[in-house]
């Protein structure tokens, strides 16, 4: 049987390279990671792979419809499972143009270089084609106290990034309604785990409470994200891949909602338990709050009930199993996360809109 080849958008960042790392282990496709390297584009989160027969790493910004066209042409590809984007919403707040690039046209771009691809391809072949888009939760805006978003709920983003992510789901939908280009959608809810960039929320409280810098909460701390372990969702996109019906979307969340104060409170704890002899200790000493994110949304959670009962998925990890995990790993692979820190990126403050995008 011919080995099917599956192109991965974004396999260097914080979820594509889990998605990669699972696929290599799990499964007999050739992965071939297409990402650009931006700040956030990490290859060493891909070193246990690199050398892997099934393996292949071109670096390309899917801006480029030349490039596209001619990766489609040289590995035929049974499928693309797109993560590439700009995903930081605070990034977004400062810069949006980056983000209208990348995840407007950049879609766009991808998915005309697949719909070229596809449209050649033998009847048997088109049948079997996959265009997965994989996107956020945060297309939906925000809830109150109740209920849950589902594969239904109107979108109504409210930041830069939750836009063009919006706009490239609905541009996916389109090209499956106009053009019959075999898509499936996915929507997570916030993911965490091992190698994720320093930016977000759990791997900046770890960095700077093992520097003690302060850790640095929005507001009053009570924003209610759930809580999705990285190595559960890819998973899901796996299984999603493999067995979804085209043309709809599954939503992927973890059941485990929190607030960011709580979060952040019971990682102290834990890092309370695991560094006894910090000089840090408690470390809830460090929380500080600060002045709130510009249109911050107040609560996303995910009813995932689609994705369990049609196609038998549930995340394996608790939110406590989960998170100290998490922090286990950190603590574990230093290096690595001092190699992020020793980059661009300094843990700065960012997303309170103080830069903005040249016309």
């Amino acid at each position: 049987m011919t080995q099917k080849s599956l192109l991965i958008t974004g396999g260097a960042g914080f979820i594509g390279s889990s998605l990669i790392r699972y696929l290599i282990a799990q499964s007999d496709y050739r992965v071939v990671n297409i990402d650009k390297l931006t700040y956030a584009g990490n290859l060493e989160s891909l070193t246990e792979v690199e050398n892997h027969p099934n393996y292949r790493f071109v670096q390309a910004d899917i801006c480029d419809a030349d490039k596209m066209a001619a990766i489609f042409s040289e590995f035929k590809p049974a499928a693309i499972m797109h993560l590439a984007a700009e995903s930081h919403v605070d990034r977004s707040i400062d810069g949006p143009a980056e983000f209208v690039q990348t995840n407007l046209v950049g879609t766009y771009t991808l998915l005309e270089a697949a719909r070229a691809y596809w449209s050649q391809l033998q009847a048997e072949q088109k049948k079997a084609f996959r265009f997965h888009h994989i996107s956020t939760d945060e297309v939906y805006g925000t809830l109150g106290e109740n209920g849950l978003f589902t594969e239904t709920t109107a979108y109504q983003p409210n930041s830069p990034y939750s836009a063009t992510k919006a706009g490239s789901d609905h541009l996916v939908r389109a090209w499956h309604h106009t053009y019959g280009l075999p898509v499936i959608l996915t929507n997570c809810s916030n993911n965490y785990g091992p190698y994720q960039f320093p930016e977000k929320l759990i791997p900046l409280m770890i960095n700077n409470a093992l520097a003690g810098k302060a850790l640095p909460v929005y507001g009053n701390g009570q924003n209610i994200r759930d809580w999705l372990y990285v190595d559960d969702h890819v998973e899901a996109l796996q299984l999603v891949l493999e067995k979804g019906k085209v043309g709809e979307s599954y939503n992927i969340g973890g059941f485990n909602e929190h607030t960011n104060l709580d979060v952040v409170n019971t990682l102290c704890d834990i890092l309370d338990e695991l560094l006894p002899e910090s000089s840090y200790k408690p470390h809830h000493n460090l929380i500080h709050f600060v002045t709130d994110r510009p249109g911050h949304d107040l609560r996303y959670a995910i009813d995932a009930t689609k994705i369990q009962k049609e196609l038998g998925w549930q995340p394996r990890e608790t939110f406590a199993s989960g998170l100290r995990k998490t922090v286990e790993w950190y603590l574990n692979n230093r290096e690595w996360n001092q190699h992020i820190i020793d980059g661009s990126y300094q843990q700065q403050r960012l997303g309170l809109g103080g830069k903005h995008d040249k016309a």
